[in-house]
């Protein structure tokens, strides 16, 4: 092969796929055996870290998988994919519209969480009591009068999606499948915001945030993640809103316009043709 050659060969060198006619290989393994061999949990595992999971791994993966698919058509993403197919547009560009507004706001929380646990790892690494770690990082977020991500609801008092997965992490902690060290610091810190007169407990994307710290992922996988999950919830409303009537479905039904609050009505000032011309 000539250096032009192997440049371009190189220009995209990739330690995740290789393919020849009539071969796919994807991290060293044929795709002829994988296929009917691994779950998709698995696959997912295999193309992000490069190596097959154990299958308690991959369990506790999946389960975060079917927790984030949807939360209804409230949840920004889910009504812009939705209006994006009363619009005309296809199922991908519409599940394209919806995984677009997935950003640090709506869909960034369990990235952001895990970086709070690994700050109160750290801390517990270097001798902090976990809760006092958790107290630490409260009193900071209080006096600066932001959230604390991966805590809280802004619609359920109780997210029910906590328990299921925070109780598989603690079996897995348990069966030595994880370490434990992300489950005792996430716990430690629901535990203080339990403190106050309102207690704040955590949410999927805390509970989803401690599975994928546990786990070893990197937090910027714990977003692309949640977009896999949430793109089956985006494609199951789109697909509904296909088969309805409706077009050009907006954020609002057409009888309840949104509230005003500019200035009132007015006209515009009464000029002759030639005011303002010599």
């Amino acid at each position: 092969m000539s250096d032009r050659a192997q440049e371009a060969a190189d220009w995209w060198a990739t330690s995740i796929t290789d393919i020849e006619p009539g071969e796919i290989r994807l991290r060293g393994y044929p795709i002829e055996e994988l296929i009917g061999a691994v779950s998709f949990p698995q696959m997912i595992w295999l193309m992000v870290r490069g190596e097959l999971p154990s299958e308690d791994e991959a369990r506790l993966l999946e389960l975060t998988l079917v927790a984030a698919v949807d939360h209804g058509p409230q949840a920004p993403s889910i009504a812009a994919a939705r209006m994006a197919v009363s619009c005309g547009l296809a199922l991908n560009n519409a599940m394209a519209t919806g995984v677009n507004l997935l950003g640090d706001v709506h869909g960034g929380a369990g990235q952001q969480c895990m970086g709070i646990l690994q700050e109160l790892k750290t801390a517990v690494d270097q001798g902090e009591s976990p809760t006092t770690a958790a107290r630490a990082l409260v009193a900071a977020y209080k006096d600066r009068g932001t959230f604390l991500p991966g805590f809280g609801h802004r619609f359920h008092p109780l997210d029910p999606r906590r328990d299921p997965l925070m109780h598989a992490v603690e079996r897995a902690a348990r069966d030595g499948v994880v370490e434990g060290h992300y489950l005792e610091v996430a716990l430690a810190l629901e535990s203080v915001l339990a403190e106050g007169s309102r207690p704040i407990p955590m949410n999927i994307d805390g509970a989803t945030a401690t599975i994928y710290a546990e786990l070893g992922l990197a937090p910027e996988l714990a977003r692309g993640l949640f977009v896999l999950s949430r793109s089956v919830g985006l494609l199951a409303h789109a697909r509904e809103q296909q088969l309805e009537p409706t077009r050009i479905k907006g954020p609002l039904p057409k009888s309840i316009p949104a509230t005003y609050t500019g200035t009132p009505p007015r006209s515009v000032p009464h000029t002759s043709p030639t005011d303002g011309h010599p």
